[in-house]
């Protein structure tokens, strides 16, 4: 194995003893690439792009972690090596292609490589959380699950209008409710927007939660608006409240 520095802990998980009935995520938290790939055959600035990471949505779990006294699950590893919120079978678990870039070093993976990230990178991650949840249900606590995300002010040149969505599949109460103390005057936040979430395309909502009777919703803030500490508060503030 490379420098530890170079090859963190594949999860950072932050106050697991808290007291707070909902569990964080933060599945596309770091844009970190370890240098043996050599960042994939992108240049520095493509993996400060959202294709490399979800802007915003770190800085946003750790001050809602503190703001609830709730234990989070942050991933330490670009999605462009391999998606934690994607089943292993999902085409792109490893993308070749992500939004209108071509990902090279991606192309004509080994079989080997893919199970070498999935090994060391993916199933570690996972196994942490799922350890948690198993203490928190031998133990009878309540809890909700929590993953936040964010998402680009446009997609392929077509804008976005929403501030913010919230998704889910079997937390139709617990998703609705989020939104509507969300809601204001200036504020859209759309209900399965702008992305849909299902178990073909996601693992966290589906696996974590619902398979486990726990519900479960994921949280998508538009990430111009979470690039600066006063707004990550704002955000983070407003999502306690309605919690």
């Amino acid at each position: 194995m490379p420098e530890p520095a170079d090859w963190p802990e594949p999860v950072d998980a932050v106050n697991e003893g808290g007291t707070s009935d909902t569990v964080l995520l933060c599945e596309h938290a770091s844009n970190h690439m370890p240098a043996e790939y050599g960042g994939l055959g992108l240049p520095p600035s493509e993996l400060q792009r959202h294709i490399a990471w979800d802007i915003g949505a770190a800085a946003v779990t750790r001050r809602l972690c503190d703001l609830l006294d709730a234990a989070a699950f942050l991933g330490t590893y670009s999605r462009l090596l391999i998606d934690l919120n994607r089943p292993l079978d999902a085409p792109d678990s490893i993308p070749q292609r992500s939004e209108s870039t071509d990902i090279p070093g991606n192309v004509l993976m080994t079989a080997v490589e893919r199970l070498r990230r999935r090994d060391l990178i993916f199933m570690p991650y996972h196994r942490r959380v799922s350890a948690h949840l198993d203490s928190r249900q031998a133990a009878r606590r309540s809890t909700r699950l929590l993953s936040i995300h964010s998402f680009t002010p446009t997609f392929l040149g077509q804008t976005r209008p929403w501030h913010a969505g919230v998704l889910f599949i079997g937390a139709v109460d617990l998703g609705h409710r989020i939104a509507d103390r969300l809601r204001g005057p200036d504020l859209l936040v759309g209900i399965n927007e702008p992305y849909k979430t299902d178990r073909r395309a996601d693992y966290g909502i589906p696996v974590h939660g619902d398979d486990r009777g726990i519900a479960a919703v994921m949280m998508e803030i538009r990430n111009d608006l979470i690039r600066d500490p006063a707004s990550v508060e704002q955000w983070a503030s407003a999502i306690g409240e309605a919690l």
